[in-house]
């Protein structure tokens, strides 16, 4: 999901030396980068997941507008997320992009034998409808998925797993917000989102400014109040510290899709024009 956004020279350089050095959290907890890959934005540039079914090599899948199936966009569903997965199970996160004010969104649940399920939600009066969308994550015991739209907030969606939890859909239909995590800090533009323990996520955002936390494109801390049951929680939110901007290109970068699997946070940033030709996946491991 894009919007324009201009890194700076002292980005840059803070940056690079975020890229060299980790990037330090609050409470003690420090990532520190320990590769770098790239992907083909012809299949990148929206999301990233670790899928791993049964006798197969884990497998890192990408998103972007050129893996939405055509089906898919013939029923108006031109946008995807960050996906997330688990036990084998991929969800993602669609937008109608037909009408300039949608009244759905759809979660597409595909199985580890390949089959698909739409699950097709309509929005709630709290429920921004613009970018409604942007990144789904499930907690790490499977049983909900957490989602939120791309512009400032104050909550993220709770829904029951498909499939997984026994209060969720098991048939195509709605897949309800049964409820919210509520943010004791505004974030803005959220691109992705995964869970690195029962009670937290990390989040990358593509927020041009500087008001909201010191740096902008931030990775963001989510420590929920306790684990995930149904029920509203609270969380408190930290900034760990800027995304690597990385580039020999100068100008506008964009932070997309988070990752977790084994240990290993991974992070998506679309490097400036005419670098974008790839998509940067920085690896971060807890030190």
């Amino acid at each position: 999901m894009r919007a324009p956004r201009t890194a700076s020279l002292l980005a840059l350089t803070t940056a690079t030396l975020l890229a060299a050095t980790g990037v330090a959290a609050a409470h003690g907890t420090r990532w520190q980068q320990t590769g770098h890959t790239t992907a083909e934005n012809r299949i990148s540039g929206e999301g990233l997941t670790t899928l791993r079914l049964p006798g197969h090599a884990p497998e890192i899948v990408y998103r972007n507008g050129a893996t939405i199936p055509q089906p898919l966009k013939d029923e108006g569903w031109g946008h995807v997320g960050d996906p997330d997965s688990l036990h084998g199970y991929v969800f993602d996160v669609y937008q109608d992009t037909r009408t300039p004010t949608p009244v759905t969104k759809m979660y597409l649940v595909t199985k580890p034998d390949g089959t698909t399920t739409e699950f097709v939600h309509p929005l709630q009066p709290d429920e921004p409808a613009v970018n409604a969308n942007a990144q789904v994550a499930a907690t790490p015991d499977g049983q909900w998925l957490v989602s939120g739209p791309l512009g400032e907030i104050d909550r993220l969606y709770v829904s029951p797993t498909p499939f997984l939890n026994p209060r969720g859909p098991k048939v195509a239909g709605d897949l309800p917000v049964a409820a919210r995590i509520h943010l004791d800090h505004h974030i803005r533009s959220a691109q992705g989102c995964d869970f690195v323990g029962a009670t937290r996520l990390i989040c990358a955002t593509s927020d041009p400014y500087n008001d909201l936390y010191p740096t902008n494109l931030q990775l963001l801390q989510i420590d929920l109040a306790r684990p995930l049951t149904g029920h509203d929680v609270t969380a408190r939110v930290h900034e760990i510290g800027q995304v690597p901007l990385v580039s020999t290109c100068t100008g506008t970068f964009t932070p997309e899709g988070v990752d977790y699997d084994d240990g290993v946070l991974r992070v998506e940033v679309v490097p400036p024009s005419p670098c974008n030709t790839v998509t940067d996946v920085y690896s971060f491991e807890r030190r």
